[in-house]
């Protein structure tokens, strides 16, 4: 009876504990770090106003708590498309674009990568979901070398960390200069792609 009473209770907690940092996603997203406080959360989130300080010591950490939160949602989503997307060419285009979709339904990275909250904006960088999207555009170029349509030359690790950082600064410019502004330059961008990963054809001399 009291193994059933201790998992209700940590059933219970966890749920409190994602309320609370589900209500300061959406007030850190909404209003930013400097004009939220941990009441104005806690409120949100229907608790009392120092249930909050049970989860998280202070408000920074609530904060980068929030940000790891709503930045691996959109990585995640990244993520589902470098292991889904069948087309191999395909795929790293259909990244950028995923990711664009995502950080407009993610207000609070949103504002990490618009630069409107410049003492953290480079925690993204250190979320684990940014390690497994490095991983699995790793597997995924290492795939397509095997069946040779990248090039078998590369280090499918050192350009998979590389399209990740890539990605994130084509990110950044997005957001900070508008999709009307940056779109039209999609298919150049696509174009870098596959001129650094996949080999050109062989040429055979013509006959005379």
């Amino acid at each position: 009876m009291e193994s059933g009473t201790d998992q209700s209770a940590g059933s219970k907690g966890a749920q409190t504990r994602q309320s609370i940092l589900d209500a300061a996603i959406a007030r850190f997203g909404r209003d930013g770090y400097r004009s939220t406080s941990v009441a104005d959360i806690a409120r949100d989130a229907s608790v009392g106003g120092t249930v909050a300080y049970v989860y998280f010591p202070s408000k920074e950490a609530l904060f980068l708590a929030a940000v790891d939160e709503d930045a691996a949602g959109v990585i995640r989503e990244g993520l589902s498309t470098v292991m889904a997307d069948p087309d191999i060419r395909n795929w790293r285009e259909s990244l950028i674009f995923t990711l664009v979709g995502a950080v407009d339904r993610h207000a609070l990275a949103r504002r990490l990568l618009a630069g409107l909250e410049p003492e953290v904006s480079n925690r993204v960088l250190e979320i684990p979901a940014l390690t497994e999207l490095r991983k699995a555009i790793t597997e995924r170029l290492r795939v397509e070398q095997a069946a040779g349509t990248v090039r078998s030359d590369i280090d499918a690790g050192s350009i998979g960390n590389g399209i990740v950082w890539l990605v994130l600064s084509i990110l950044r410019s997005m957001v900070q200069l508008g999709t009307t502004a940056t779109a039209p330059f999609s298919g150049d961008v696509a174009a870098v792609f596959e001129a650094a990963l996949v080999a050109p054809p062989i040429r055979t001399s013509a006959p005379r």
